[in-house]
């Protein structure tokens, strides 16, 4: 398991300009993430990013790839499915890979889909995110996934070959079929067990009984993926300094909460950086 100094999970604005501040203090670093913003990418028109006047989001994005590309920086096309607090460092998993780093910049962006009802509570009992990690424990069963993204479609038919039968309710128009999968274009209202998932809601009334359900998400709230952290109306809360309330975690970017612009979201990556720099070397 390689360790770096800094781990930055989220490769919008925020990302990226901690990316690029950790290689100019020449930081060892991991930049996470699946691309570039895809909310950026589908911007008509951006008029309020100094230097680059009436932009549209696919050449703001250009410039960006352009920037990191010429400073060797890459992304590491992996979704961390957690991360652990071990006192000194913390580990991050991805699918079953597993990186350590001594501080972590959560640059996750907001939640594209909300929690449904059950869906936290019940999370580790039968409600998973990650379909390489849990989809074993439920071979030949019967469970509901949810897929938020046609590029985790993937690992949906992945648990389809795993499981004995999959109710499938993506968010996306899917050509996903296979003999024991039914596609659904109602969605989920709630996750029901006391101690585990047993069943779940439809928003049409009906209630199909289940041994798991998985929800594929290209972003987890990030109070879900680090435990302890503490959040206030669905976003991360952080300080001056970006400095969440886990030591050694800070946050950047639409995650901290509003004004949800590229902007602030630059600005915030390159003070949570050199707020993450300082930690270190007070650390050593």
């Amino acid at each position: 398991m390689n360790k770096v100094d800094i781990a930055i999970i989220g490769a919008g604005p925020a990302g990226l300009s901690a990316a690029v501040n950790a290689k100019i203090r020449n930081k060892s670093f991991l930049l996470f993430g699946s691309g570039l913003s895809h909310k950026i990418n589908i911007s008509q028109s951006i008029d309020n990013y100094l230097g680059i006047p009436q932009a549209d989001g696919k050449t703001l994005n250009a410039k960006f790839k352009e920037h990191i590309e010429n400073m060797d920086i890459t992304i590491t096309e992996e979704r961390i499915t957690g991360i652990y607090n071990m006192g000194k460092s913390f580990m991050l998993l991805a699918n079953q890979k597993e990186y350590e780093a001594d501080a972590i910049i959560l640059a996750t962006g907001s939640e594209m889909t909300k929690s449904v009802k059950g869906e936290r509570e019940l999370l580790g009992r039968g409600v998973s995110y990650c379909a390489t990690c849990d989809g074993n424990l439920y071979k030949n069963k019967t469970i509901a996934v949810v897929c938020d993204s046609e590029e985790l479609e993937e690992e949906a038919e992945y648990l389809a070959e795993l499981a004995g039968y999959v109710h499938y309710f993506p968010v996306f128009k899917s050509n996903l079929s296979a003999e024991n999968l039914k596609t659904y274009s109602s969605r989920i209202q709630s996750v029901n067990g006391d101690f585990k998932a047993e069943s779940i809601t439809l928003k049409s009334g009906e209630e199909l009984k289940v041994d798991g359900i998985f929800f594929l998400k290209n972003s987890v709230s990030a109070d879900v993926l680090l435990h302890g952290l503490e959040t206030e109306n669905g976003h991360i809360v952080v300080d001056r300094n970006m400095a969440t309330s886990i030591k050694g975690c800070f946050a950047a970017g639409d995650c901290t909460g509003a004004p949800y612009q590229i902007a602030k979201a630059a600005g915030e990556g390159n003070i949570a950086l050199h707020s993450a720099v300082s930690y270190l070397s007070k650390k050593q």
